[in-house]
C-alpha cells in the first residue's frame, strides 16, 4: 500500500469520531460554514443547546420563534447562504410555520431544525408534540424526521445540499429528543447520493439555440427578470444579454435589484402596482423571455389579457413551474446563470429594437409614477424617494407586505442585487423587521433598513430585544398611516368605504416604545423635517426606530384591479 492511499486512510478515520446526536448537529453546521444560528430554546431541544453553549457558536435569541425563521430568511436572502433557524418542539416548532411557508413560496434556502419529543412517545399526544411532519410536508422543499442516531449526519449534510441546489427552498429536520442524547460515530464525509434528486442546472442547447432565433426574428422584446437571476447571481449576465440585444427589460416584485434600476433598459417592475410602461410593455411585446420568474397572478392580471401578442420563453430551473400559469412556445429548464451564458454564446445578429424602444421611453416619460403633494403632509411616497436620496440608494431594505411595501419597490431605485428583502408569494406581516436583522448579519458593514407599516412592525415588534442587546445598527422606518393600508384601500375602493376593523384610533408610542428597549426614537409628522429627520437616524451608530406620520388615506397607484388585464390599469395619471 502506498504511502499516499495510506495518509488518506488515516485523515478517514481521524474524521470519524463519537459524538452525541447534538455533538453531531454543531460539528455538521461548522462542517457547513455555517456563522449564525438564529432560535429559541425549549424542553425538547435542551440537549443541542447545551452543545451550542460549549462550543460557543454564535446563537442569536429571538423573542418569538417567527422572528427567529424571518431573520434566518432575511439572512438568506441577502448572503446566498442557508439560513439556520432552531426551536424546540410543539408550540416552538409550530411557531416557524408561517416562515417555512414564506420561504418556500419565495425560494429561500433554509435549514430548520425543530426539536421533538422522545421517538418512544412520538404519536401518544405527548407533552408538546406537534406532528412537524404532517404540518411541514406541503410547505417544505423537504422534511426529516431522524429516527436513529446512525441515520443524523447523512440526514444533515442532505438537508443542506436540498436547501442550496436547484431551485432554493426550506427543509425541515425533526431531531426527537432522545436521537439527540444518544452517541454514535460521525461521518460527514460520505458523498450525498439521491437518484430521485437531480435537478437541471445546465438547460438544452437546443432550447437554446430556438431562444435566439426567437429573438433575432423579435421587433419588440421584452425581458421578465424574476428573482431566480438573483437566486443563481446572474446579475451581470442578464446585462449583458440585454445590453448586447437591446431589449427592455422589466423585474417581478422579487426580481428587483437583477437589473440596474437606472439602466436606460429598464422600465420598472411589472404587475398589479408596477409601473405603466412595463405592464404595457408585456402587453405589446411580440417576445416575452422570462428568467426565473413564476408568473404569480399578481403579476400576469387577468391572464386572458396576459402578452396577449408574445411568443412566451420560459426559463426556470423548476420545471413545474414551466406552463403552469402561461402557456409557453420555449421551455428553458435550467439555472439562469447557464441559460444565459448559454444565450451570449450563441450569437445571432440583433434585430433592430429601436423604434420599440423609443416608443417605451416616450410612454414611461408620459405616464411615470406619481403623487400629488399636500403641503406639510408626508406623502409616503416622497418618504422613499427621500430615503433613496438619503442613502444615495445603497442601504438593504426589507419590508412586511402592504402600501409601504409597493411604495418602497416603486419609489427605492435598486441598482444592485440582494438589496431588496421582501415577503413577496406568501405576503406576510410581520417579516420586515425580523429580516432586517438576519440582513444585518449577512452584511454587518451595510446600511439595513427596515420599512414597516405601523400594523406589522406590531406583530413582530419584540425583536428590538435583539437591537437592544447586541446594539444592532438596524434602523427602523414606520411608514405610520394608522391603518391597515392596503386592507383600507381595497375597502374604499372595492367595499364601499366599510372601513371593518382596519382602522387604527389608538396606537403606542412608538418613540416611547423605542425608550423602553433604550433605542434611539425619532417621531415625525411634517415634510420639512424628513430630511434632516432622516439624515439623523442614518448618522447614528446604532439602532433607531422612526415613527413617521403619512397621510392617512394615500392610495397606491396605478393599480390593476382584480379581474382585468395590463392595458386596463387604473390610476395612471392623475
Amino acid at each position: 500500500m502506498s504511502m499516499k492511499v495510506k495518509k488518506k486512510e488515516q485523515q478517514a478515520n481521524e474524521s470519524i469520531k463519537e459524538l452525541s446526536g447534538s455533538g453531531m448537529l454543531i460539528e455538521a453546521l461548522a462542517r457547513e460554514n455555517v456563522d449564525v444560528i438564529f432560535g429559541y430554546p425549549g424542553g425538547a431541544i435542551l440537549p443541542t443547546y447545551d452543545e451550542i453553549y460549549k462550543t460557543g457558536i454564535r446563537h442569536i435569541l429571538a423573542r418569538h420563534e417567527q422572528g427567529a425563521i424571518h431573520a434566518a430568511e432575511g439572512y438568506a436572502r441577502v448572503s446566498g447562504k442557508p439560513g439556520v433557524c432552531i426551536v424546540t418542539s410543539g408550540p416552538g416548532a409550530t411557531n416557524v410555520v408561517t416562515g417555512i411557508a414564506d420561504a418556500m413560496i419565495d425560494s429561500l434556502p433554509l435549514v430548520v431544525i425543530t426539536g421533538q419529543v422522545a421517538t418512544s412517545v412520538i404519536g401518544t399526544d405527548a407533552f408538546q408534540e406537534a406532528d412537524m411532519i404532517g404540518i411541514t410536508m406541503p410547505i417544505t422543499k423537504h422534511n426529516y424526521q431522524v429516527r436513529s442516531i446512525e441515520e443524523l449526519p447523512r440526514i444533515i449534510k442532505e438537508a443542506f445540499h436540498i436547501a442550496t441546489t436547484g431551485r432554493p427552498g426550506p427543509v425541515l429536520i425533526d431531531l426527537p429528543k432522545d436521537v439527540s442524547l444518544a452517541s454514535g460515530l460521525f461521518d460527514y464525509d460520505q458523498e450525498v447520493v439521491l437518484p430521485g434528486y437531480q435537478p437541471t442546472i445546465v438547460p438544452n442547447r437546443l432550447q437554446i439555440r430556438k431562444v435566439m432565433e426567437a429573438v433575432a426574428e423579435s421587433k419588440k422584446p421584452v425581458i421578465l427578470a424574476g428573482a431566480g437571476v438573483l437566486h443563481g447571481k446572474a446579475a451581470n449576465e442578464l446585462q449583458s444579454f440585454a445590453e448586447a440585444y437591446q431589449i427592455p427589460v422589466v423585474h417581478t416584485l422579487l426580481g428587483l435589484g437583477g437589473f440596474p434600476g437606472s439602466h436606460e433598459l429598464f422600465f420598472g417592475m411589472a404587475g398589479m402596482h408596477g409601473t405603466y410602461t412595463a405592464n404595457m410593455a408585456i402587453h405589446e411585446a411580440d417576445l416575452l423571455i422570462s428568467i426565473g420568474a413564476r408568473f404569480d397572478d399578481r403579476l400576469t392580471g387577468n391572464l386572458d389579457h396576459f402578452a396577449p401578442e408574445a411568443r412566451v420563453v420560459h426559463i426556470d430551473i423548476d420545471p413545474a413551474e414551466i406552463g403552469k400559469n402561461i402557456e409557453t412556445e420555449i421551455p428553458v429548464v435550467g439555472d439562469a446563470k447557464q441559460a444565459l451564458q448559454m444565450l451570449l454564446e450563441e450569437k445571432t445578429e440583433p434585430a433592430d429594437t429601436s423604434e420599440w424602444r423609443r416608443h417605451l421611453q416616450k410612454m414611461a416619460q408620459e405616464y411615470p409614477l406619481w403623487y400629488k403633494e399636500d403641503g406639510e403632509t408626508i406623502k409616503p411616497q416622497q418618504l422613499l424617494e427621500m430615503l433613496h436620496d438619503a442613502t444615495k440608494g445603497e442601504a438593504i431594505i426589507t419590508t412586511d407586505v402592504g402600501q409601504h411595501q409597493m411604495w418602497s419597490a416603486q419609489f427605492y431605485q435598486f441598482n444592485k442585487p440582494n438589496r431588496w428583502v421582501t415577503s413577496g408569494g406568501l405576503g406576510t406581516m410581520g417579516f420586515g423587521f425580523p429580516a432586517a436583522i438576519g440582513a444585518q448579519f449577512a452584511e454587518p458593514e451595510s446600511t439595513v433598513i427596515a420599512v414597516t407599516g405601523d400594523a406589522g412592525f406590531q406583530m413582530t415588534a419584540q425583536e428590538l430585544s435583539i437591537l437592544q442587546e447586541l446594539n444592532l445598527p438596524v434602523k427602523v422606518v414606520i411608514v405610520n398611516n394608522a391603518s391597515l393600508g392596503m386592507v383600507r384601500q381595497w375597502q374604499q375602493l372595492f367595499h364601499g368605504e366599510r372601513y371593518s376593523n382596519s382602522l387604527f384610533p389608538i396606537q403606542p408610542d412608538f418613540v416611547k416604545l423605542a425608550s423602553a428597549y433604550d433605542i434611539k426614537g425619532i417621531r415625525v409628522d411634517t415634510k420639512s423635517d424628513l430630511p434632516a429627520a432622516l439624515n439623523e437616524m442614518l448618522a447614528h451608530p446604532g439602532p433607531v426606530l422612526m415613527d413617521i406620520r403619512v397621510a392617512k388615506d394615500e392610495n397606491v397607484y396605478p393599480m390593476i384591479p382584480p379581474g382585468k388585464g395590463h392595458h386596463q390599469m387604473e390610476g395612471v395619471k392623475p
